[in-house]
């Protein structure tokens, strides 16, 4: 098994675990401090984003190209120079960005944010900020190395130690209200992150095949050539990232006035922001824990193979990711479609934002390609036009939430169509850019197939949740009919010879299985 599958497959597997241990996280927050609570949280969430991006500056997706060309040479002095420069800027941001956010946490809750109880969990989450820093740097040394288990098992760790946290720290601050428990909520997230930086810094150390911190400032002044290389890939790198996190910041500000504009209330615009941010666009995103993985993977994969001059290589990376991504996006919108409202019940024990769910998921096909095809941009060094993509994509976005949104027969409707108008835009920017550095052959007859399986088992599945596993528990039948999808999807597949036997006896669980 290739690098790439194995590590894919790594990363896919701890994406998973990550994703169901986050949806708890989400649901014990959920049904302790409410819609309005929920609100606040994700109120909050994109100023971080944006803090953090900045301070991270593109680089774990530089680290992870660069390190990857010097192994492939064996250049350690160069692995070690990527790290020092890296660190340096890093922790150097870090130190500006953190003081920066408790200072202004009081200015942006009450002019920027419609509800000034947003200052808490901002400055809840403020100590994150050096913290990810240092992790984001070991993450893109394993990944160059193309050593996907740290970072997984990292992920993993922080997951666990916030779960564990989360029920226990939002209980403990509801009784000073819902900003508080919300704020616990943001704190659970700074202690999961510290642990998992302490174990990569466990496994870096003994991992690593030089001493980091000897002659640690000569290195920094010597890295001037490295400190050029790092900045092409991530300062558009971090243009893209900055453009997504600017509008993400953007968005509950707009979302929240153009509401207003509509005639809605603070109090409502917040908790009707909360079921369209908080409880229907993470289900959505669940899936993506799949493109995820192969975007982490395909940055040194691609690059090695492109330095190399491997253009064959490349290019069957790239089909293979265009099919993968396919498959499991169409199983994945189906899923949420047909099942939207049990999903929600099971979830949060609601289903009023199921509307949201039915109307964006064929949308999400589109947000599944967007990670893998950026991932390919960058390393092709085409990470510039990713990032003009990316700036497209985030103007449309808002522009529409605000045209929308305002008016009263749209309200947080509008806001929804315009996320969506956002993703599809800036993925099929990226898809007709590689397209013009890449001859793309697609096979046609694959993904309509794929398509009419993914609808075939998507009917059957909903007689057996109507009809004949009716009978059940609404829990087991949920699950049931799930599983009857994802079942008979894969075996149309396999009997079409879309997902061939061959590949499946790569993968360790079937090898002994199919033949």
């Amino acid at each position: 098994m290739s690098k790439f599958i194995q590590g894919a497959l790594i990363l896919l597997v701890a994406g998973l675990i990550t994703r169901v241990l986050g949806f708890i996280n989400r649901i014990v927050v959920a049904r302790i401090i409410g819609e309005e609570g929920v609100g606040l949280y994700m109120m909050a969430l994109p100023t971080l984003f944006l803090v953090i991006t900045i301070t991270q500056f593109g680089l774990p997706v530089a680290i992870s190209k660069f390190v990857a060309e010097a192994s492939a040479i064996g250049d350690q002095k160069k692995i070690k120079k990527i790290l020092v420069v890296s660190l340096s800027v890093t922790l150097g941001l870090s130190m500006i960005f953190t003081p920066a956010l408790l200072l202004l946490a009081p200015l942006l809750s009450q002019t920027i944010f419609t509800d000034e109880r947003t200052i808490w969990p901002l400055i809840a989450i403020a100590p994150i900020i050096p913290i990810i820093a240092v992790s984001s740097v070991l993450r893109g040394y394993f990944q160059g190395k193309q050593n996907m288990k740290p970072a997984a098992y990292s992920q993993i760790l922080e997951q666990v130690v916030r779960i564990t946290l989360i029920a226990v720290m939002t209980k403990m601050f509801l009784p000073y209200g819902i900003e508080y428990a919300a704020a616990g909520a943001m704190f659970s997230s700074v202690i999961g992150e510290l642990v998992s930086l302490l174990y990569l810094m466990t496994m870096f150390k003994i991992k690593k095949h030089f001493k980091l911190r000897r002659k640690f400032f000569q290195s920094v002044k010597s890295g001037k050539n490295t400190f050029k290389e790092l900045m092409s890939i991530a300062v558009p790198t971090t243009g893209s990232r900055m453009i997504g996190s600017f509008a993400w910041f953007l968005e509950p500000i707009v979302v929240a006035q153009s509401l207003a504009i509509a005639g809605i209330t603070a109090s409502v615009a917040t908790k009707q922001y909360g079921e369209l941010t908080g409880y229907a666009l993470p289900l959505l995103m669940l899936p993506s824990f799949i493109t995820y993985s192969l975007s982490t993977s395909l940055v040194p994969a691609i690059s090695e193979a492109n330095a190399a001059g491997n253009h064959k290589l490349v290019q069957y990376r790239l089909l293979q990711t265009l099919r993968i991504t396919f498959i499991s996006g169409c199983l994945s919108v189906i899923a949420l479609y047909i099942f939207a409202e049990p999903l929600m019940i099971a979830m949060y024990g609601s289903s009023s934002s199921a509307v949201f769910l039915k109307f964006m998921a064929p949308f999400f096909i589109f947000f599944y390609y967007q990670m893998p095809l950026q991932s390919v941009l960058q390393a092709l060094n085409l990470a510039k036009a990713a990032m003009i993509n990316s700036l497209l994509g985030s103007a449309a976005k808002i522009a529409v939430i605000f045209l929308l949104a305002s008016r009263e027969e749209f309200g947080i409707m509008g806001a929804a169509l315009g996320i969506a108008v956002g993703f599809v835009l800036v993925t099929l920017l990226h898809f007709f850019t590689i397209a013009k550095k890449i001859s793309i052959t697609i096979e046609a007859r694959q993904y309509f197939i794929t398509l009419l399986a993914a609808l075939f088992a998507g009917w059957i599945s909903h007689l057996s949740y109507q009809y004949w596993l009716k009978a059940l528990p609404s829990i087991m039948n949920l699950i049931g009919s799930l599983s009857v999808l994802t079942i008979l999807f894969l075996f149309v597949l396999i009997l079409a010879n879309v997902i061939k036997k061959e590949e499946l006896r790569r993968l360790p669980i079937f090898k002994n299985w199919v033949r």
